[in-house]
């Protein structure tokens, strides 16, 4: 039997350890923060749902439009959340989230270790710090493994001018502990992070200002949607400062005042840091195991998540391949079967459909204007706008639009964006046509519902047929 040792309890380690049980592997996971990780207890489980209450403030916001009115004021809804009660419902959700996967782990027969691992003998084993007895002395202990797979994850970045406090001064870790709205919050960061936040906070009640160093919101995605997104965050009130790099943050008293580099400052009554993240990769024996760090350091891994030690991989945020929780999971899978000697498929991130959890949300897969342009610069491209859509008219959607890429020829699909609500949910047609290599013609061939917005799906590939003609 192969024993497989886990560093690390997320998407990427977890995953990994169902796989090699499932194919029987003995598997020991060793975690220092919770099963389920970053991604479900601090990231991507509490963030959205969070941001589930914030969608159902912007519905509230739009209702007039549909003839709801709620409140006493009938020109708009009057409506407000109480951020303590959302916030005990985000931490109850992770936690049941992390005891549910557990649960999973321990059915499947995988040994779970609490504490902190690192290679030792040159990978050969993980050398384990458990707790100890409230000495403040750890009890050290050692794994055995065939193969070791390194799922660490990453953790947010901060500036040392602007070190979070936990009250006034936050990363996104930290806003779960909030009882009361922040009045007035400013978002240093205009990534998937920072946008998502001010968006959801933005809707929840709070005055934004999201504070940008790039020219525009979501500098790494597709220019059009990101447009959208940032006329969106201005008509509904928020302020947004482009070309703005943050100095500094400093908390005096109850408000905190963020002062740029060309010597302007913001103030407000909170401030949430969200200048990206840093790959949990110290202290793990790397360098004496020979797994070497790209300069960011992140763990340096192939197709198939091998670092370059024999025996050791690598899956997740650590990794710096994709900070997605999916891609986290793939990794892993693929390291297990490539340990495991099964038939092994290396990943592809051109197929990687990913959303944003803004109101509206983008979701982009495969190739598209933003990427696709340096290496393979011939593609056809169509574009439609929701509001034309007339499922989107009945439920009051007017920001976004539904965007397909194609190859001219073949007609094979190539990516596509979407923006608008739950687009989440709409990109999954658009992901399997990239998957399959569909076409256009297939694509257009297939009935979809009338009225409903992947009608828009079908009518943008029936659009890029009549071009091709």
């Amino acid at each position: 039997m192969t024993r497989i040792a886990i560093i690390g309890g997320g998407p990427g380690g977890y995953e990994a350890a169902l796989v090699a049980a499932r194919l029987g592997a003995e598997v020991t996971i060793v975690d220092r923060d919770g099963i389920g990780g970053a991604a479900v207890l601090t990231d991507c489980v509490p963030s959205k749902t969070l941001i589930a209450t914030a969608d159902v403030m912007t519905t509230f916001e739009d209702a007039p439009e549909l003839g709801v009115r709620i409140g006493d004021d009938a020109a708009r809804c009057v409506t407000g959340v109480d951020l303590a009660r959302v916030n005990a419902r985000v931490k109850a959700l992770a936690a049941k989230q992390s005891e549910d996967i557990a649960e999973g782990l321990a059915k499947a027969g995988v040994t779970v270790v609490h504490g902190a691992g690192r290679l030792a003998d040159g990978g050969a084993t993980v050398e384990v710090v458990t707790p100890g007895d409230g000495a403040g002395k750890g009890i050290v202990e050692k794994v055995a493994a065939d193969a070791v797979i390194i799922a660490t994850g990453a953790r947010p970045r901060e500036l040392p001018s602007g070190r979070p406090d936990g009250e006034r001064i936050l990363t996104w870790t930290q806003l779960y502990d909030l009882d009361e709205l922040p009045e007035d919050l400013i978002v240093v960061g205009s990534g998937v992070t920072g946008a998502e936040f001010a968006g959801a906070y933005q809707a929840l009640g709070s005055q934004v200002t999201l504070v940008s160093s790039r020219d525009r919101v979501l500098p790494g995605e597709d220019e059009d949607a990101a447009r959208v997104l940032e006329e969106v965050f201005q008509r509904r009130g928020m302020r947004v400062l482009s070309r703005s790099r943050a100095a500094s943050a400093v908390r005096e008293g109850d408000r905190v005042t963020v002062t740029l580099e060309d010597g302007r400052t913001v103030q407000g009554t909170h401030c949430l840091m969200a200048v990206g993240s840093l790959p949990n990769t110290e202290d793990l024996g790397l360098d004496a195991a020979g797994v070497e760090r790209t300069p960011s350091g992140h763990i340096l891994v192939d197709r198939v998540s091998r670092t370059t030690a024999a025996g050791v991989y690598a899956a997740g945020d650590c990794t710096g391949v994709l900070p997605l929780a999916s891609v986290a999971a793939m990794q892993g899978r693929i390291a297990v079967y490539h340990a495991l000697g099964e038939a092994v498929w290396p990943i592809n991130l051109k197929r990687v459909s990913s959303n944003i959890f803004t109101a509206p949300e983008i979701a982009t897969v495969g190739r598209t204007t933003f990427n696709a342009e340096s290496d393979d610069p011939k593609f056809d491209v169509v574009k439609l706008p929701l509001d034309t859509n007339p499922r989107a008219k009945m439920l009051g959607f007017h920001d976004g639009f539904v965007k397909l890429y194609a190859r001219p020829g073949s007609g094979t699909i190539l990516g596509g964006v979407i923006v608008s609500p739950r687009a989440s949910e709409l990109i999954h047609p658009v992901s399997l046509a990239v998957d399959l290599h569909l076409t256009v013609d297939q694509v257009a061939s297939v009935f979809t519902v009338y009225p409903s917005l992947s009608g828009s799906i079908a009518e943008a590939a029936r659009r890029l047929h009549r071009e091709e003609e």
